[in-house]
């Protein structure tokens, strides 16, 4: 069965710069997204509760857009971070892209909306 693809959108409290170095900076990773984070030029090792996954950058526009691809995923999946200005508010929205098996998109989304709060925290801004 095909995973699918959906997307999340956050207002978050913060500069679009300093939210963008939230989402690629591995010591901020670690304090919200995982337990433990690691980079060496594009690629990145993530770590929850002694398991550790590998990730690519695969496209970057600064403080703008990230796009990452866990190694161990086909190649078409990737989970990505878009940081924009809302043209209405001015408020800093988060875009969040992912893939997961469809009857898992209800699952998916909590544990965004919980990694999202871990996110306002870390950022001072909840």
């Amino acid at each position: 069965m095909a995973r699918k693809q959906f997307t999340l959108e956050y207002i978050i409290r913060s500069s679009p710069a300093i939210l963008f170095e939230f989402l690629t900076d591995p010591s901020c990773l670690a304090q919200w997204f995982a337990d433990y984070c690691d980079a060496s030029e594009d690629d990145y090792v993530f770590g929850w509760n002694g398991q550790f996954e590998k990730a690519e950058i695969v496209e970057m526009e600064d403080d703008e857009y990230v796009k990452y691809r866990w190694l161990k995923a086909d190649e078409s999946e990737f989970f990505s971070f878009r940081v924009y200005k809302s043209e209405i508010s001015n408020e800093t929205i988060l875009e969040i892209i992912d893939f997961c098996d469809p009857k898992e998109v209800k699952d998916s989304t909590f544990l965004w909306d919980n990694q999202i709060e871990d996110l306002k925290h870390a950022l001072g801004a909840a």
